[in-house]
């Protein structure tokens, strides 16, 4: 039968039928996706704009203790860093535009706050526009992406270990 696949009944190994791939073209998203859009983006802003408040602590962590918390108590226990020691001290430094400072101080921590920052662009734009940016960068959100930013967490973690000064 011409114009099969092969491995099809009756497919000769010919090419198959030719099939047309339309672009549709889909309107903006709808009002409950734009408000949940400008909610994510709120919050981004606040957690920058805490972290702008902040003066980030000389030490590389601590930081957090502006805002009222105990000190890391694995810190106290161990005298070696957490695996979130400087985060609070990297989104600090980042908001003051001291980036080369939030990468030195947690360099995970720096990635997240460039995240954030980034985030909240995003969002702002699909709750403004309606966009579909959104649903492009929720397709990002694999497995073998959670592994990866595991993977650097560790390597940040390792990284704060070797630096520590506590």
């Amino acid at each position: 039968m011409a114009g099969t696949i092969a491995g099809e009944p009756g497919g000769d190994g010919g090419p198959g039928p030719v099939r047309r791939v339309v672009a549709r073209r889909r309107g903006p998203v709808g009002f409950g996706e734009r408000c949940l859009a400008l909610a994510l983006c709120a919050a981004c802003v606040v957690l920058l704009s805490v972290a702008a408040w902040l003066r980030p602590s000389p030490e590389g962590h601590g930081t957090h203790e502006q805002l009222g918390l105990p000190p890391c108590a694995w810190a106290e226990a161990f005298g070696k860093p957490c695996a979130t020691c400087g985060m609070t001290t990297a989104f600090a430094c980042a908001a003051h535009g001291d980036l080369v400072g939030s990468a030195r101080v947690q360099p995970f921590g720096f990635l997240l706050s460039l995240l954030v920052a980034a985030t909240a662009w995003g969002a702002g734009h699909v709750a403004a526009t309606g966009s579909r940016l959104g649903e492009s960068a929720v397709r990002l959100l694999t497995p073998r992406v959670a592994i990866g930013l595991v993977g650097l967490l560790l390597a940040a973690w390792a990284y704060k270990m070797v630096t520590w000064q506590g």
